[in-house]
């Protein structure tokens, strides 16, 4: 009798969701996912239940601020609630990571408008995939002074800010770029708070 291999994932239904499910995650590859479901099913059942349960809540109560774009859990943020900020400041980065980034350089003391992507023509990312419309009213609501362009110096970044740049200066607004303290081609979400302390500190009019 000839000894046959069984594909024990193959077997089970929930664990090919399970794997499909984390391939999701960003870097995450099918031998990554695979690991990762073994390794919870195996080891840790509880972690793995906290986690659905996280992700759950997450996506029944997370939802969009309807002035700046970022996440939230209520109709407003806390930043765009909040009194202590200047007003009369727009920073424009494309995710909330980059925006977090830039409050833990504790150089910035204004508002947000977070794109949620970046122009990319190519993949299908245009004005309206990125909230131009939305910006634009924000932007020229009577109180903004100055828009900081604060997307990533990436070839993607640098074309949405000069995009972006062009459209508020036609409007009358003072537009300027972060300064390149953040190294070519890299992401603010991972860059360290000094550096973009220094870029936020340095930047110039475009």
């Amino acid at each position: 009798m000839t000894a046959r291999s069984v594909n024990t994932q193959n077997d089970i239904p929930t664990l090919d969701s399970l794997v499909d499910a984390l391939r999701a995650l960003p870097g995450v590859g099918p031998k990554s996912a695979q690991r990762m479901a073994f390794h919870l099913m195996q080891y840790n059942r509880g972690g793995a239940e906290r986690l659905g349960h996280a992700l759950l809540q997450a996506t029944a109560t997370i939802q969009h601020c309807e002035h700046c774009h970022t996440f939230t859990e209520e109709t407003i943020c806390a930043t765009c609630r909040s009194p202590l900020r200047d007003p009369a400041q727009l920073c424009v980065v494309e995710t909330p990571a980059d925006q977090l980034m830039i409050e833990q350089s504790g150089t910035y003391s204004g508002l947000y408008f977070v794109l949620m992507g970046r122009l990319s023509p190519l993949d299908g990312i245009g004005p309206k995939e990125i909230g131009l419309d939305k910006l634009i009213q924000r932007a020229t609501n009577g109180d903004v002074e100055e828009v900081i362009l604060a997307t990533n110096f990436t070839h993607e970044g640098d074309a949405t800010a000069h995009y972006i740049g062009q459209i508020l200066r036609a409007r009358g607004l003072r537009v300027s770029r972060i300064a390149r303290g953040v190294p070519a081609g890299g992401e603010l979400e991972y860059t360290d708070a000094g550096t973009i302390a220094h870029a936020l500190l340095d930047r110039r009019e475009v």
